[in-house]
């Protein structure tokens, strides 16, 4: 199966990269907030998947305004132009799953894959996973590679196994 060049290129990019930049909206003020999360790529449940702690702001935000936006981009490297750099702003939604539920399950799951050595943090009281269902993304792959990705084209990067 042929699988384009840009898509390719996303999927290496969630794959490659373990942290994003995190924009919700401050749950009193309604004003833009951004934090970096680890995320990891859940193929199963086709999500998304953050491990946040209940005393930070972005998880207020989230519970209170389910719409986020994710800017994952590529490690800079000396001397190399930035407006060059590979980087995709990925837009959804925010749920929580039922502990114990499947989408749980498969949340933890993925997260402990990618960060086995935080199994511990899961079982605080306070933290939780939070889902991301990606609804579209806008895609930069280097200088004059720029486009919108719809959410279809999302769930298949996402479905894709880890390379």
């Amino acid at each position: 199966m042929h699988v384009p060049r840009l898509e390719q290129a996303l999927a290496a990019l969630l794959a490659g990269q373990r942290a994003a930049a995190l924009g919700t909206l401050d749950a009193q003020a309604g004003t833009p907030f951004v934090s970096m999360v680890p995320f990891a790529v859940d193929a199963a449940g086709g999500c998304l998947v953050l491990h946040v702690s209940g005393l930070a702001a972005h998880t207020g935000n989230m519970a209170a305004q389910p719409a986020v936006s994710l800017l994952v981009t590529a490690p800079q490297e000396p001397g190399a132009p930035v407006h060059d750099l590979a980087r995709v702003t990925l837009e959804g939604t925010a749920g929580t799953p039922e502990p114990g539920s499947d989408a749980w399950r498969s949340a933890r799951a993925a997260y402990l894959a990618r960060f086995p050595d935080v199994e511990p943090m899961t079982e605080l009281p306070d933290f939780r996973f939070v889902t991301i269902a990606l609804t579209g993304a806008r895609q930069v792959a280097g200088f004059g590679a720029a486009r919108s990705v719809s959410a279809d084209e999302l769930a298949r990067v996402l479905a894709r196994p880890a390379a």
